[in-house]
């Protein structure tokens, strides 16, 4: 017989769900589901399975040898890691290909203590690493590798990450593989995963996500084997596929080696289910909003016009731990059918609370006494009929069940509103067995759609899944042009896709991203997805049914756990807490003694917060550096500033920082401040005008705000940082500070010594212009790995108080304080409004525009990334329209566009000016406040624009010449301040001597 039937399976932690689907009947009006089912989750998954796919069969009357795949979805692996459990959890060792870097970055830093107390048994750095070229750091030395064999062995670990630096990349040397392969000699019968099979750039986030892959693969073995088994007792020959987080399918082979990728597979079936359900092509090529209605939340996530749903823009976050691998943007409010409803101080509340499962017996209409949002659907209408209707007929006020369709139309209509990436109306697809809470008309939604078969959308999704396959790499454009390179790859990924499984005349290409590498000559990062049907003919190829291993024993007492960290971090007794949010804000009081401020963890989450939103979209993010601040301070390490107002005329004010590509510091940690104090160092063997007294940020912005916390950190130079900076921003280059502005001096950033790290070291101490020195640094950076540490020579206390951006520390940390204290309490509506009161008010700051991104372009030139934003804003309010950000590193202007200007350039344009350089662009996330660098501008993210007035340093005649619109070539535009500048309140004036601080 044909087999033409896919069985869909949804094993929830409520209920599983199944599905039996013909898909040529797909454009019928039974969308070809032949039969389904829906019952509790069984303890043993298996035993659920078996009775939905046998009650199916029966029901419809189904041959087995018609069955042409069985796809699961589950929720299993991810539960596993948010509830801790001990006994599906391994114990996991990190070998790091690294060499010097990535030391003060240990595996699990930013880990909440208890899971990594729980999952991390061993790390090690040894040799080995490229540099974002391809070249190497060094090579890997076997006897290393297998030194650390030998520990992992006594520990008794059966679980191996293997993490190289820009091991993505690595086609040519292998570092990861050669390693893995020297473990599996060792070590015999373990489990070695390798980073770069788990996620793409970005180190300490790929890392993170291979080792949580690591700790669930025992359990996962089991668990796929468990699905498989009644497959193979029904007679079944067909291969068992479960669903990604993409909403396309990986083999049950696939699977049981990465079984991180099905962690978000719920809400992303859910979608794809909903969208198949629309039927004839309905939402075919047209993006929708899919809402799934349960028992005590609503997900929401956006299907792309490419039929996958949308991925979040950088980082993905699961209990605590920060990834960097593929996971849709899903948000979730407290509304389904078991949310409490009531009234409090006279306004009608619905959740979030919930009854959740217990609903057929709590809620009124089921003879229980709770009020739920069942109830009152049941009560506005006679369509609905649930438990015993007459129970809450007439029972309930006719004022309340007003009140309650009002307060369930505002949710979702806001959270549409949140998830749209256009103001236009999209069509809103509800599922879900809680969708009859949902009214049939929603402002914002071109049509609202309740398909029949919603409740088992998610069966339906993980049958009609898809097979995909991503590239992500960086290429030479020396030789070929973009263009060919780019066909390269798409056909790399097509062929990948096929190879996964799909069939070769339906692969296509859904997804193009093409990031030009700062600093580095010709290279361009790629990255290429494409998907495609499954191909059944080669049904037999991915058939494998024996999955588990004799020897997967994941469970393990708490005894165990003493036995298993191996070298100790500084991390490893924390709490999890975060200081910066679980602070109580009514009375903390920074310590600040005989005008010292001596800066806590609490300050260094404000401040880098603060920084990242200061660094008006460039700088590089400040996360890996604010860890390495950390570190210190949790190791015993103390950091003190100083006001510029306190500064003597005599004192030595040093600078130092670091210069690079942000994609290289996302890979390559700093090691033992390697690069940095090799630089200070090797500039004052050779400066005979002393040490310096004093360190200032060379940039507030980004990254670099926080450096000069490591130099003067007491583990190092052990002197005080200055409460400033020369840029009160983020620049791209270092003649654009105030020192140049002011012209005291003919050379300011000469002497400057600059290393990579790795002993090499370039000093120069003198030249004929701070414009040529940033040029050597360019130049130097392509052969120095792209990432150096930079020394400048130090200037005179009397020359810093004249010419720092003064207090810029101070309004970093008020600025990170509001929006750590708007997430807090929950209202991060009006985090905008929090952060322009931090920076002096309006008259000092406004919001400049609200909106999506709906457009990004990026190219490279002169070692700079060049390009623009189109932001689009909702309809019908003060924000309609678009406007658009240039940026070259930095965001340069903030122009409005009119109807029919996007096409012309330059003068042509009929544009409104609504901000520029030196004043500050900042383009905020909407959902938590966080900056959005330019690296991260991804289309359709919710974000806020706000402008900062730039200070009076930079508003002399020279200022605007070298910070302002004709430096970045806009020469057609003038500068006109946004407002009226006020010098930040300095912390150390406010609070000196007020408290001894935590």
């Amino acid at each position: 017989m044909h087999k033409n039937l896919r069985i869909g399976v949804d094993v929830g932690g409520t209920n599983t769900d199944g599905v039996v689907i013909d898909p040529t009947r797909s454009a019928q009006a039974d969308r070809g589901i032949i039969s389904w089912h829906k019952a509790p989750t069984t303890t043993n998954p298996s035993h659920g399975i078996a009775e939905a796919i046998t009650t199916m069969f029966k029901s419809a009357s189904v041959d087995p040898s018609s069955i042409a795949s069985v796809t699961i979805g589950t929720t299993h692996f991810v539960n596993a890691v948010i509830t801790r459990d001990v006994t599906r959890l391994s114990r996991v060792a990190v070998i790091r290909l690294s060499g010097p870097f990535s030391k003060h970055a240990p595996p699990c830093i930013d880990w909440p203590s208890p899971l990594r107390n729980l999952i991390l048994g061993h790390y090690a750095l040894v040799k080995g690493g490229l540099e974002v070229d391809g070249s190497l750091i060094s090579d890997i030395t076997e006897a290393e590798i297998v030194e650390q064999c030998n520990i992992i062995k006594e520990k008794g670990i059966k679980s191996i990450v293997v993490n190289g630096v820009f091991s993505p990349i690595d086609t040519i040397e292998r570092q990861e593989e050669r390693a893995a392969e020297v473990v599996k000699r060792e070590l015999g019968d373990v489990d070695v995963v390798l980073s770069k099979t788990v996620a793409n750039l970005g180190f300490l986030e790929r890392e993170n996500a291979a080792i949580l892959n690591a700790s669930i693969l025992a359990f996962a073995r089991q668990t796929i084997s468990s699905f498989q088994t009644p497959i193979k007792k029904l007679g079944l020959t067909c291969p068992v596929f479960i669903t990604q987080n993409d909403g396309t399918i990986l083999s049950g082979d696939a699977a049981a080696h990465l079984p991180i990728r099905t962690f978000s597979s719920g809400p992303t079936n859910s979608m794809r289910g909903a969208a198949f359900l629309v039927g004839n092509g309905e939402g075919k090529g047209e993006t929708m909003m899919v809402v799934d209605v349960g028992g005590t939340t609503t997900d929401v996530g956006l299907l792309m016009a490419n039929g996958f749903p949308r991925q979040q823009a950088a980082y993905s976050e699961l209990s605590g731990v920060r990834m960097n691998f593929s996971y849709p943007d899903v948000k979730s409010i407290g509304l389904g059918g078991g949310s409490l409803v009531r009234r409090v101080d006279g306004k009608m509340h619905v959740g979030p609370e919930s009854v959740g499962y217990k609903l057929p017996e709590k809620a009124l209409v089921f003879g229980g006494d709770v009020a739920t949002a069942t109830d009152y659907t049941v009560a506005s209408s006679d369509d609905v009929k649930i438990g015993e209707p007459e129970k809450v007929r007439g029972k309930l006020s006719k004022e309340d069940v007003e009140a309650f369709k009002a307060e369930t139309k505002r949710m979702l209509e806001h959270i549409i509103d949140t998830m749209k990436t256009s103001p236009d109306d999209l069509p809103v697809l509800l599922v879900g067995g809680g969708a009859v809470i949902a009214p049939d008309d929603l402002k914002g939604a071109s049509r609202v759609i309740k398909p029949e078969w919603s409740g088992v959308a998610n069966a339906i999704g993980a049958a009609m899944a898809r097979v995909s396959a991503v590239i992500d790499t960086v290429k030479s454009t020396e030789k070929k042009t973009t263009k060919e390179l780019l066909a390269e790859i798409e056909a790399e990924a097509k062929q990948k896709t096929v190879e996964a499984g799909a069939l070769a005349e339906f692969v296509e290409i859904v997804e193009v991203e093409t990031l030009p590498l700062q600093y580095i000559a010709h290279k361009t990062r790629f990255i290429v997805r494409a998907a495609g049907d499954f191909d059944f003919s080669r049904s037999s190829d991915f058939a494998k049914l024996d999955i588990a291993s004799a020897d997967d024993q994941p469970a393990r007492s708490e005894n165990s756990l003493a036995n298993g960290i191996g070298p100790p971090s500084t991390e490893a007794t924390k709490t999890e807490e975060d200081p910066a949010i679980d602070v109580d804000f009514a009375t903390y009081v920074p310590k600040v003694l005989k005008r010292e401020w001596h800066i806590s963890e609490t300050d260094l989450q404000w401040i880098t917060i603060g920084c990242y939103i200061l660094g008006t979209g460039g700088g590089g993010s400040p996360y890996s550096t604010m860890l390495r601040v950390r570190g210190i301070l949790r190791a015993g390490g103390i950091i003190r500033i100083v006001s510029p107002d306190d500064l003597k005329d005599d004192d030595r004010v040093g600078c130092g920082g670091g210069a690079g590509s942000p994609t290289v510091g996302i890979e390559k940690l700093a090691g033992d401040e390697r690069r940095m104090m090799q630089a200070q160092e090797h500039l004052y063997k050779l400066y005979e005008g002393g040490r310096a007294t004093h360190v200032i940020p060379l940039e507030i912005g980004g990254s670099n705000g926080l450096q000069g916390f490591v130099l003067c950190a007491s583990t190092n130079m052990n002197i005080p940082c200055v409460d400033g900076d020369w840029m009160g921003r983020a620049y791209p280059t270092k003649w654009q500070t105030t020192p140049v502005v002011f012209g005291e001096r003919e050379i300011v950033f000469a002497p400057v010594s600059i290393a990579d790290g790795n002993g090499n070291v370039l000093y120069m101490p003198t030249a004929t212009s701070d414009l040529k020195v940033e040029q050597v640094i360019r130049a130097a950076l392509s052969q120095m790995g792209s990432a150096v540490g930079c020394a400048d020579g130090p200037v005179t206390g009397a020359e810093t108080r004249r010419w720092a951006v003064e207090h810029t520390l101070s309004l970093s940390w008020r600025i990170g304080r509001e929006v750590a204290k708007a997430r807090k309490e929950n209202r991060t509506d009006n985090v905008a409004e929090a952060i322009i009161d931090a920076v002096g008010g309006p008259e000092t700051a406004r919001i400049l525009f609200k909106g999506k991104i709906v457009g990004v372009e990026r190219k490279l030139w002169m070692g700079h990334i060049y390009g623009e934003v189109i932001i689009e804003g909702p309809a019908n309010s003060e924000y309609t329209g678009k406007i658009k950000i240039p940026f070259k590193n930095e965001n340069i202007a903030a122009i409005k566009l009119h109807e029919g200007e996007e096409s012309k350039t330059g003068e042509e344009r009929n544009e409104d000016v609504l901000a520029i350089v030196p004043d500050l662009i900042s383009v905020i996330d909407a959902q938590n406040g966080e900056a959005i660098g330019t690296p991260e501008y991804r289309y359709g993210l919710l974000v806020l624009v706000i402008g900062i007035t730039a200070s009076e340093r930079w508003t002399s005649p020279k200022g605007i010449e070298i910070g302002g619109p004709k430096s970045f070539g806009l020469d057609h535009l003038e500068y006109k301040p946004l407002g009226k500048f006020v010098k930040p309140v300095s912390v150390i004036d406010e609070y000196d001597g007020k408290a001894e601080g935590p």
